[in-house]
């Protein structure tokens, strides 16, 4: 038996898949065993799989979100408290990224994590609104700290 893409080589190997002649020079071994090039790419899990759909429900969440979430913020906490804030931010992340995992059928992946990110600096955004405040104060470090951890908690719970 002949290579099917190496005619002048012999070979007794086939693809696991297709069963088309494969020499060791072309040979891909997979999780499943060895494959010819043509089907051996891997595939994308359709978890990972966000098509433009998925991102615009996705963002719709977020933003909704970010913005409810940083209306409760604001009347939670009126001023500019630090510590109880910040535990109040990785709720805050946490909730913004159910939204977007629930709106998107519970895919993930790294456009997801974007689009949560985005949705908790809305978050913080709203909060500065409603407290009565500019939109990004200089003197705010407890409030850049926070929306820095609502961020992080949205994208690590977004991610695989």
């Amino acid at each position: 038996m002949q290579c099917a893409r190496h005619p002048k080589t012999e070979t007794e190997l086939t693809c696991g898949r297709c069963d088309t002649p494969i020499c060791p020079r072309c040979v891909v071994f997979t999780d499943v065993g060895a494959r010819c090039p043509t089907c051996a790419p891997a595939r994308k899990l359709p978890q990972f799989e966000v098509g433009p759909i998925f991102l615009l429900r996705g963002a719709a969440a977020a933003l909704a979100a970010g913005a409810a979430l940083g209306a409760v913020w604001g009347v939670l906490i009126p001023g500019r408290f630090g510590l109880f804030e910040l535990v109040l931010a990785a709720g805050i992340g946490y909730l913004i990224a159910a939204a977007v995992s629930g709106a998107t059928n519970r895919k993930s992946g790294p456009p997801l994590q974007i689009v949560a990110a985005a949705g908790a600096i809305a978050a913080y955004l709203v909060r500065n609104l409603v407290i009565g405040d500019s939109l990004l104060p200089t003197d705010d470090l407890f409030g850049y700290i926070a929306v820095i951890i609502a961020g992080a908690v949205a994208i690590s719970r977004l991610r695989y």
